[in-house]
């Protein structure tokens, strides 16, 4: 059978991770899993309620929103957070025997409740720091039970360099390849401003490529936009322009020489759509194009296209609805990875066999690179 790695999927934490994995004297500020008075499970940090702890159904999206409805009409939960979390869907030694099951060599394993908190708590850096490098120790361990047949992904901040060049030798050592940071302004600066340099640079000098995907990351357009939607979040703004921050963040850094100063920077999209890739390169060209012509001299002198650094540089997964193979025919075969999403609602509950049918025959060189080749370049295969 052919060689299918699954780029994106995701390992629940357990009650207790944070408390257990966070540096001791900071066991203070531990995210944990709280019941309310109806036994409905919420995700918590201090006196700060973030979320629910909701557990979801693989590929069963309704059933996520009846149980909001449940919550909402302040009926009690139907089953204990602990007996309703499945132990293959957060023991990464159940996880590592389903493998074989779904026909999967590895898989990229991302936090769950990971997603929910960094917006929430960006006015608490010592707490999120905290609670970064606690999931980051647990990558560590999860890394070791893997064998090579997992790949978690690490959780980072470039708020605070001295944290990330310390988290990035950490993890590098532990076998750790991916760190999700997210696709937005640093404390109001521009991923491609020239502080931000030494980040990409320690990327690169640890062998660990960073990676865009959906969290609770700062929005893209002011916040008022958001205002009045129940889902704090995840709002139906952001669904809707899911592909809107990593092209942002993508479009600066290459117009503004990261990814020309940092050639052997490696950075993923994950989760966030590729349906729009195509037309962003067109019109990343275009308007850089036309910047230049417009002012008589271009933003800044580089050797390649814009667009050119990105296909270089950057691999993005797709979903299987969104027509893989129309989109490898427009984009070639060296830019898209196959991702499940499993165990989440909104994904599909059988990786390989729902992707593959979904998708449609995608064989050759082009399958190849689709379902593991793309994947292995991106955590460095051959660096």
């Amino acid at each position: 059978m052919a060689r299918r790695l699954d780029a994106d999927t995701h390992l629940y934490e357990r009650r207790d991770l944070w408390s257990s994995y966070i540096d001791p004297s900071q066991r203070h500020l531990a995210l944990s899993i709280e019941e309310d008075d109806l036994g409905h499970a919420w995700l918590t940090q201090g006196d700060r309620r973030i979320d629910l702890a909701e557990i979801h159904h693989p590929g069963d999206l309704d059933a996520m929103g009846a149980y909001r409805r449940r919550v909402r009409q302040g009926l009690p939960a139907e089953i204990p957070f602990d007996e309703a979390l499945p132990a293959a869907f957060w023991d990464p030694e159940l996880r590592l025997g389903q493998l074989d099951e779904f026909g999967l060599e590895a898989s990229v394993l991302f936090p769950n409740y990971g997603l929910l908190w960094e917006r929430p708590l960006a006015d608490r850096l010592e707490a999120t720091l905290a609670n970064m490098a606690a999931w980051n120790r647990w990558a560590g361990d999860v890394a070791a039970i893997g064998g090579g047949r997992f790949q978690p992904v690490a959780h980072v901040s470039l708020r605070n360099l001295d944290w990330l060049e310390h988290q990035l030798a950490s993890l590098s050592a532990a076998g750790v390849r991916l760190a999700m940071t997210a696709p937005a302004l640093v404390d109001g600066k521009p991923l491609s401003h020239p502080d931000l340099d030494r980040a990409w640079a320690a990327f690169v000098e640890h062998g660990i490529a960073p990676v865009f995907h959906v969290a609770a990351f700062p929005h893209p357009f002011d916040d008022a936009w958001y205002e009045g939607d129940p889902d704090v979040v995840s709002p139906v703004l952001s669904s809707v322009f899911i592909y809107s921050a990593p092209a942002l963040a993508l479009c600066d850094m290459a117009v503004h020489g990261v990814f020309e100063r940092h050639p052997a920077l490696r950075l993923g999209v994950m989760e966030l759509s590729a349906v729009w890739v195509p037309m962003f390169l067109v019109m990343l060209d275009g308007g850089f194009e036309f910047h230049a012509r417009f002012n008589g001299t271009p933003l800044r002198p580089m050797e390649l296209r814009p667009s050119e650094y990105v296909r270089r540089q950057v691999r993005v997964a797709v979903f299987c609805y969104e027509g893989p193979r129309r989109l490898i025919d427009e984009l070639g075969e060296d830019m898209l990875m196959f991702s499940s999403d499993y165990p989440h609602a909104e994904g599909i509950a059988r990786p390989v066999a729902d992707y593959e049918r979904l998708a449609g025959p995608i064989d050759g060189r082009a399958g190849e690179q689709l379902y593991a080749g793309n994947l292995e370049w991106l955590l460095g295969a051959g660096r």
